[in-house]
Parts: C-alpha cells; sequence; structure tokens
C-alpha cells in the first residue's frame, strides 16, 4: 500500500485575502494564456496582422465555456438541470442554489458562488468550432486555417485542463493494483488508475508532435509563395474600374459596389498562401480531433463512470461522444494530407 502515490492536495493555489484562485481554475487560465501566445506566433508567421488577431482569443473563450458547460449539463446530468427553474438557473450562472427555488434562494441569501462545476471537452469542442465559424466571417479569414491554427495549440491547453482536474481529485479511474495507482483521499482510500494524468501526458505527447510537424512543414517567412500581405488586401476599398463611353466620351463606372466587394473577396481568397505546408488543409484539425479522441476512448476503459446512468451503457458517453470526432478527424487528416 506504502507503495501507492496518496494525493489530496490543497484545492486553493493562491488566496489573495478573501480571494482564492483554485488550482482547476490556475490550469484553465495557465493552458488558454499558452495557447493564445502560441496561436498569435502563427498568425505572425502568416503575415497576419494583429489586429485581426485580437478578438480571437475572446471568441474561443466564451465558445469552450459556454459550449463545456451545456455539453456538460445536457449529456451527463440533463435530470438535474433540464427538469427545473433551479437547474437552468445553475446551468448559465455559476452558483449553487439552496432555496426551494430560484427567488427564494436568492432573497434568502441561500446561495454560494462555486464557478461552473462540470465542464465537458465535447461540449467545449463544439462550442469552440462555432466561435471560430463565427470569426471567421466576422474578420473574413478562411475557416480551415482557423481550426487549423487553434488544433496546433489545442493539446496544450487540454493537457493543463486534465491537470487542473486531477489536482481537484475529479474524473478518477478504477481500483488497480499498478505501482503508480493514486490514492484520492478525497474520494476514498482505494488504489486508482490515475486517468486524468493519462490523458494530459497524451495531450502533452500530441502537442510535441503538431509542434515537430509544424517546424518541419514550415517554409519560413521568405517563401517565395508567400504572397498574401493581409494588410494591404483588408485595407482595400470598394474600387470601380471607370471608362469613357464611346458616344460620350463621358467616365461611368461599370462595376456596383456589391461586384467589386465580390471581387476583392475573391483577390483575397486567391492570393492567400500560407508559409506552412499544411495550415489552411485542416490536416492540423483532423490529426487533432483523431488522436485526442482516440486517446479518450481508450482511456475511459480505466476511469470510473461519471454519472450512474452510464453503468447501463456498452460503452460510457464519454466514448459515445468521442466516436464522431475519431471519424472527422480521420476524414479532415486525409483531406488535408491529399490537398498537399
Amino acid at each position: 500500500m506504502m507503495s501507492y502515490i496518496f494525493w489530496n492536495p490543497e484545492l486553493t493555489a493562491i488566496q489573495l485575502g478573501p480571494l482564492g484562485i483554485r488550482w482547476y481554475s490556475l490550469c484553465w487560465i495557465i493552458g488558454l494564456l499558452a495557447a493564445y501566445f502560441y496561436v498569435r506566433r502563427i498568425f505572425s508567421d502568416e503575415k497576419i496582422p494583429y489586429e485581426k488577431f485580437e478578438p480571437l482569443y475572446l471568441y474561443c473563450f466564451i465558445g469552450i465555456i459556454i459550449g463545456a458547460r451545456l455539453g456538460h449539463c445536457i449529456f451527463y446530468q440533463p435530470e438535474y438541470f433540464l427538469s427545473s427553474a433551479k437547474g437552468w438557473f445553475e446551468m448559465f450562472i455559476p452558483v449553487k442554489l439552496f432555496g426551494a427555488g430560484v427567488a427564494d434562494s436568492l432573497s434568502s441569501g441561500q446561495w454560494k458562488f462555486i464557478g461552473y462545476e462540470g465542464l465537458a471537452s465535447h461540449g467545449g469542442t463544439l462550442g469552440l468550432m462555432l466561435a471560430l465559424l463565427l470569426y471567421s466571417r466576422k474578420m473574413k479569414l478562411p475557416l480551415l486555417f482557423l481550426i487549423d491554427a487553434i488544433a496546433i495549440a489545442t493539446p496544450v491547453t487540454a493537457c493543463f485542463i486534465r491537470l487542473g482536474n486531477l489536482m481537484n481529485s475529479e474524473i478518477i479511474g478504477k481500483p488497480t493494483t499498478l505501482p503508480w495507482a493514486f490514492v484520492f483521499e478525497r474520494v476514498d482510500n482505494i488504489p486508482r488508475h490515475p486517468g486524468q494524468l493519462y490523458e494530459a501526458i497524451a495531450y502533452c505527447i500530441l502537442a510535441l508532435i503538431m509542434f515537430a510537424i509544424y517546424k518541419r512543414t514550415s517554409k519560413g517567412k521568405k517563401a517565395e509563395k508567400v504572397r498574401t500581405d493581409f494588410r494591404n488586401i483588408t485595407g482595400n476599398k470598394a474600387r470601380y474600374d471607370f471608362k469613357a463611353s464611346h458616344d460620350n466620351k463621358a467616365v461611368s463606372g461599370n462595376k456596383t459596389l456589391n461586384d467589386s466587394t465580390r471581387d476583392t473577396k475573391n483577390e483575397e481568397k486567391n492570393q492567400m498562401s500560407f508559409c506552412n505546408r499544411y495550415i489552411g488543409t485542416g490536416f492540423y484539425f483532423g490529426l487533432c480531433l483523431l488522436f485526442i479522441f482516440t486517446a479518450r476512448f481508450f482511456i475511459e476503459l480505466t476511469k470510473e463512470n461519471q454519472v450512474d446512468f452510464e453503468s447501463a451503457m456498452t460503452i460510457n458517453m464519454g466514448q459515445l461522444l468521442s466516436l464522431p470526432f475519431v471519424v472527422l478527424g480521420a476524414v479532415c487528416m486525409w483531406r488535408g494530407y491529399k490537398k498537399k
């Protein structure tokens, strides 16, 4: 028993007077900041101006949080969150209500701020994809480029999130006698698989693979094929091709504003050429989905079910939700590879 790892860390990482920052929150912050600087470097390599990059972080953060929260509430605890006004309130507002209803809890002070306890990675992935679609339309940037850029940085964030789960002693594994088993003292005294650590290690390996592929397939800043100057493209105003009339030699415009705007968009699309061989093809996005959710599928075999109804399922909810992402990842990765 003494060879096992006894695990019961303090939940709070930093205490600033009455304000405490928990390890879980800190891991989220570190993961998102790491992704922020990583993707900013990719934008810089591809000559995309900073003002286009700046709103991306907010889009991604909101999309991930909303998607992850809704994913947990809908897929794992629908009987609680969808069955009452209290559940619906707690789904969106990070508090716990202890009164008979929403009004009673708030008026009597029977509530506590707890943050969002329960975030599902599958929902976070869907929320991120929707956020990138909206950002792509707003900023007039190719969607495939955006999802590839984010995919390259995603494993770093995912790694830190799972480390946060480890610090919280949540998403625990099944009992085992392996020498590296963790005894999550906050839960029980049974040696268990550290499923969170398995996932964190898998995502760290993927981050290294992504980085190696990106560096190996980059052509460099002086690459001849990199012709796009996004500052010039996005700074273009509507243009008109004026010509003299054969009859009265008067000047008349032969293009409408809509035609000009469409030409500008077509020019932007045709001129885009990236320094990295695979970025903008969907290859990195596919690799990210395929690796993460394949790893997730098999690591789930070592983890306890998160909710009771999963005991009656042939495969648990995490595995079931992983399958569509594995298929999508394989298709995107293959198509991206064939494009180049």
